[in-house]
């Protein structure tokens, strides 16, 4: 059986992923960053998951991006909510983000001796961040086949982004067809500090709009709906 690197955030997206991955035939290995978010509880649930889904192994990788800040996740700026942002890029977008975990990704792929990296990444219902349309995965994938032992040796790793060209609601419906149990999951970029979800920022509008369009209920409880 191939190996596949997944990042896995614990998200809806990134949860679907997963699970797409393992239809794919894949035995998997889960890598989460625990990157000074301010939603910190996602690398719980992303580790839940991870044990849930049984994979091969899950590494959750330390890495502390509020030495840089420059966003709301990574910083004291407050989250927007309900389009506050008004941004075309707002200002949640963590800079060099998927950057970051796809090279982190591409060096264990390499040890592992992984083909495949997934990502959750999707260009249609998502927030305007420039490292997630479709021709920033094919120049990090050009990228990695000149950079790495493998891709010089003919056998290049694959960056897998399957829900790229999907709506939110399409990618609902292919996890909840995947038997994806999405009360695991959370897409809040600012819990409470019980960890619910607060219904209004821009992550929690994208999931419940999500849902709606696809006919479903959405099982996690907000603090506002």
């Amino acid at each position: 059986m191939s190996r596949a690197v997944v990042l896995l955030s614990g998200g809806v997206d990134s949860t679907t992923t997963l699970a797409v991955a393992r239809r794919d035939g894949h035995e998997l290995y889960a890598m989460t960053f625990s990157y000074g978010q301010r939603h910190a509880v996602e690398v719980e649930i992303a580790r839940r998951i991870a044990r849930s889904a049984r994979v091969a192994d899950h590494v959750v990788v330390d890495i502390d991006l509020r030495t840089f800040g420059g966003s709301a996740l990574t910083s004291d700026i407050a989250v927007p909510k309900h389009g506050q942002s008004g941004a075309a890029i707002p200002i949640t977008y963590v800079p060099a983000r998927n950057t970051i975990f796809l090279s982190y990704a591409l060096a264990w792929s390499e040890v592992l001796g992984a083909r495949d990296i997934y990502i959750g990444v999707n260009a249609l219902d998502y927030s305007g961040y420039p490292d997630c349309r479709p021709e920033y995965v094919e120049a990090f994938a050009a990228m990695a086949a000149l950079a790495t032992k493998a891709g010089v040796e003919g056998t290049p790793t694959r960056i897998r982004a399957p829900l790229i060209a999907m709506t939110k609601a399409e990618i609902i419906r292919l996890g909840a067809s995947l038997s994806v149990d999405y009360a695991q999951t959370t897409s809040c970029y600012d819990p409470s500090p019980n960890g619910e979800p607060c219904g209004e920022c821009d992550a929690c509008v994208l999931r419940l709009k999500g849902f709606s369009d696809a006919g479903l209920n959405d099982p996690l409880k907000y603090v506002r709906r």
